[in-house]
């Protein structure tokens, strides 16, 4: 009999348990729809392509396909380590890369701290809008405008140097340029937009904690030093990890708009060595193991980033 009545309590319990899971899947609907579209975008375009990966160790060939190809191994990436120009792009992309990360990932969080410190609303927002504004430039255009104003001969502001006596700047052309140029223009247009998730961070921040620092006679510059960077923290770290995994991919339309014969030496990195060997040669398998070579440096450095966070006390990204 005692056994009777568990069985039945538990058969109760076990659809007291699906009902209320069905009413939590009920309610939740609306927000599962939302999230469907983003979770297909990167179960097709991310996830379902990595199985492609394998043609990095055959030698791949569209008619015989994945099953029918050769498999060679290490050779394609024996071949990439072996390769005069491996060193020259991999000197190039780590450059690119750390100058993005000491001057464009920064310039986000200082727009953030400023424009926070505001006091005039209607300037703080004609300012918000007109830096989130070049984001919705392609490279295109942003590259087009600089040609424009600085191309050698035809510049808008070349013809006026040159008007005014002084000499013409090839930045187009002076492989000494280039660098300084790109950092720029990501600044100009990014920096904006990146804010967003800072300023976002700060709207979070209780007001009392100003008020209690005001108390205690503090400044500006202290409430700045003890309340507002501690409340970006978390952030900033987080972006940071995410940041290093993209050493090694800094972006192949930007650098393919800038690039030209003259700056090639300072402008020529994995990216764009991949179109010219992929996509112009056709060499598939070889191009996904440079593409594979990128990503494992990229995981690798957020691994560690992520393990270093976590020992100083932050929460890190998983």
């Amino acid at each position: 009999m005692q056994q009777e009545i568990t069985v039945k309590l538990a058969g109760r319990q076990s659809q007291t348990f699906k009902k209320q899971a069905w009413k939590e899947w009920r309610r939740g609907l609306p927000l599962y729809l939302m999230i469907l579209p983003g979770f297909l975008f990167f179960l097709i375009f991310r996830y379902i392509p990595m199985g492609g990966i394998v043609i990095a160790f055959q030698d791949y060939s569209p008619f015989t396909g994945f099953f029918g190809s050769e498999w060679v191994g290490f050779a394609h990436f024996q071949r990439l380590f072996g390769e005069p120009e491996f060193w020259s792009l991999l000197k190039n992309t780590l450059i690119l890369s750390a100058l993005n990360l000491f001057f464009f990932f920064p310039a986000p969080i200082l727009i953030a701290v400023v424009l926070n410190e505001a006091r005039i609303q209607w300037f703080k927002k004609f300012v918000q809008t007109a830096i989130y504004m070049p984001h919705f430039l392609s490279w295109v255009v942003v590259v087009g405008i600089t040609v424009i104003l600085f191309a050698t001969q035809e510049g808008a502001i070349n013809k006026a140097l040159a008007t005014a006596g002084f000499e013409r700047l090839e930045i187009m052309t002076d492989p000494d340029y280039f660098r300084i140029v790109y950092v720029l223009q990501n600044i100009w247009k990014e920096a904006g937009w990146n804010a967003i998730i800072f300023l976002a961070a700060l709207a979070s921040v209780d007001p009392t904690l100003y008020e209690a620092a005001v108390v205690d006679g503090a400044g500006r510059w202290k409430q700045l030093w003890h309340v507002t960077l501690p409340a970006l923290r978390s952030t900033i770290i987080i972006l940071f990890i995410l940041r290093l995994g993209q050493v090694m991919d800094i972006g192949f339309e930007h650098i393919y708009l800038m690039q030209n014969s003259l700056n090639l030496s300072v402008s020529d990195i994995f990216d764009t060595y991949v179109y010219r060997s992929g996509v112009l040669q056709g060499e598939f398998s070889y191009t996904t193991a440079v593409g594979l070579f990128k990503s494992s440096i990229g995981l690798i450095l957020i691994i560690i980033a992520n393990k270093l966070a976590k020992k100083a006390g932050e929460e890190g990204v998983y």
